[in-house]
């Protein structure tokens, strides 16, 4: 089939909602899903809640919003001629840089035609006769298709806990997760900040440069590096684009899609003159390569994990002037690394203006938000803007708001009632013909989010042309393989120390949400050896099945 007619074809099928395939979400997973699929010759369609491509991207807006992976990273490998082409200014790439790419891609590959964008989707239900799910969205829009393919990424639904009061502050209330799309002036402004994780921790210095006081209220202390960000060598920058196809082909096959170099010591096994060393030439280094590239058992080991931790602590000491202030910043309830660990710039240093104040939540929590402001147990803070850096239902919040039913009615929320349990992260048991891009029990958010997504992209493209070419109507994951890949991930996770933290990879920012943790740590490189093996063995762990009735043409 030409271009010319799958693209024709695909329209059609759009207007009269008979597809092969629904998309749900147009950040990078979903952009690449649909021009993967339509490359392959099936009738496909997206459907986003946002006004335009981006995901994550298109909401996080908020000041210092900036990707933790670098610059050379973020971005398709399956574009070549892009990617000599697109200019790498900034060691990380901030949010208008990334949502300016997104778009850039977009239009390159005149993806937004398949997309119908204001269209949140509030309901997902697979009907047993026809083998095909019907998409609703919340103007009453649906859609038929043979499968059903998520792409809504691993951070996208705001938590936003509810504080008594809330309803009545006077002021402006505003959530990381969901942006406002005009710029907010903070300048001169009383303003409050509700959490310190990787959102709080980017977005706490820009706001204290332009805000008249800024109170940021601390609830559990982040262990938190620099990022060292800056403007790249454009020699380095000409190097990296010579040889970009072999980093990428590392990177796909690494620990966490991009290649450092991993370390073969114990932080144990060396002096500490020699350890600390090593720690501060990661620190002054910035990135990632403190935790990854020092020692390799820092997850590990409990006694290696805490000279990293010391090290940390120490750091916030020689940074932050005042020593009572310092003591609040300092973790303590969990191991080093094993939340969420966000890179700053000049987080710590913050502290020292004299325009900031931190309030510690556990010392004196909040009571009540007041049409003035905060009241917590220690006195009540005036404020005019209030900013909800809480953070994010992560993996399962996502899927769970599309109101996904399969066999018999069967809600995915009833069916991860005591935690998620998935196949490969791709697929669940009684949900026929449905895959979750990045899905719960994948690496997705402990990679770089590229390698992961173009993994399951082409995984999932390349099993939906063998169905098509062996005339299989429905591909369902297998109980028992749920059941041993969820044991497998828990078991691999459990030979760390990230177990240890109550933190979002294990749901504990939830409440009511069941303890499991949520992605797989093996690695990207073991895991995509897996699902290779899997699809070669003619997709082992999956029932292939023909339909009892004529599916969507």
């Amino acid at each position: 089939m030409s271009q010319t007619q799958a693209d024709t074809r695909s329209s059609a099928a759009a207007a009269d909602g008979q597809l092969d395939a629904i998309v749900i979400g147009a950040g990078f997973a979903g952009m690449f899903m649909v021009h993967r699929l339509r490359e392959q010759g099936f009738t496909v369609h997206g459907f986003e809640a946002g006004e335009d491509v981006g995901g994550t991207w298109y909401w996080n807006r908020y000041p210092g919003a900036r990707c933790d992976s670098e610059s050379m990273y973020y971005s398709y490998s399956f574009l070549p001629e892009l990617e000599q082409e697109w200019p790498l200014d900034e060691r990380y790439p901030g949010q208008p840089v990334i949502l300016r790419y997104l778009r850039h891609v977009a239009e390159r590959l005149e993806l937004r035609e398949y997309f119908t964008f204001g269209a949140r989707v509030v309901s997902a239900t697979y009907d047993d006769d026809t083998n095909a799910w019907t998409v609703r969205t919340e103007d009453g829009t649906q859609a038929r298709a043979r499968y059903l393919i998520t792409a809504v990424g691993c951070l996208s639904t705001a938590n936003k806990p509810v504080f008594p009061g809330a309803e009545q502050f006077a002021g402006r209330s505003l959530h990381t997760g969901a942006w406002p799309h005009e710029p907010v002036d903070f300048t001169g402004q009383r303003v409050g900040v509700i959490g310190t994780g990787a959102s709080g921790i980017q977005a706490i210095p820009v706001i204290a440069e332009q805000a008249g006081h800024l109170t940021v209220f601390q609830r559990t202390a982040q262990f938190t590096i620099p990022a060292a960000n800056g403007p790249l060598d454009q020699d380095f920058v000409a190097m990296w684009k010579q040889n970009y196809q072999e980093w990428r082909r590392r990177g796909r096959y690494s620990r966490g899609g991009i290649p450092y170099p991993a370390s073969v010591t114990s932080a144990l096994e060396v002096s500490e003159e020699e350890r600390n060393a090593a720690f501060e030439g990661a620190w002054d280094q910035g990135g990632f390569m403190f935790s990854q590239g020092t020692f390799y058992d820092l997850v590990v080991n409990e006694e290696a994990n805490q000279t990293a931790a010391d090290f940390v602590r120490t750091k916030i000491s020689e940074i932050v002037h005042d020593p009572a202030v310092a003591e609040m910043l300092k973790p303590h309830t969990f191991p080093f690394g094993t939340k969420r660990l966000p890179l700053d710039t000049n987080y710590y240093q913050t502290f020292n203006r004299p325009n900031v104040t931190l309030v510690d939540l556990r010392a004196t929590p909040i009571e009540e938000i007041t049409p003035a402001g905060i009241r917590t147990a220690a006195g009540e803070y005036d404020l005019d803007i209030i900013v909800y850096a809480t953070g994010f239902d992560a993996l399962t919040g996502p899927l769970l708001t599309l109101g996904i039913q399969g066999r018999d009615g069967k809600a995915l929320a009833g069916a991860w009632a005591e935690g998620p349990k998935t196949y490969l992260g791709l697929s669940v048991p009684g949900f026929p013909n449905l895959f979750t891009i990045t899905g719960p029990g994948s690496p997705s958010v402990l990679s770089n989010m590229p390698v992961s997504i173009e993994q399951h992209v082409e995984w999932i493209g390349d099993c939906l042309g063998y169905l098509r070419e062996h005339g299989v109507d429905t591909i369902e994951a297998q109980p028992d393989a749920m059941e041993s890949w969820t044991e497998h991930v828990q078991q691999v996770a459990g030979h760390t120390l990230f177990p240890k933290a109550a933190s979002w990879y294990m749901g504990a920012n939830i409440p009511g949400k069941p303890r499991l943790f949520l992605p797989y740590i093996g690695g990207v490189g073991n895991y995509r050896d897996k699902c290779d093996a899997v699809a070669a063995s003619g997709y082992e762990g999956f029932d292939l099945a023909q339909a009892r009735a004529a599916a969507p043409a």
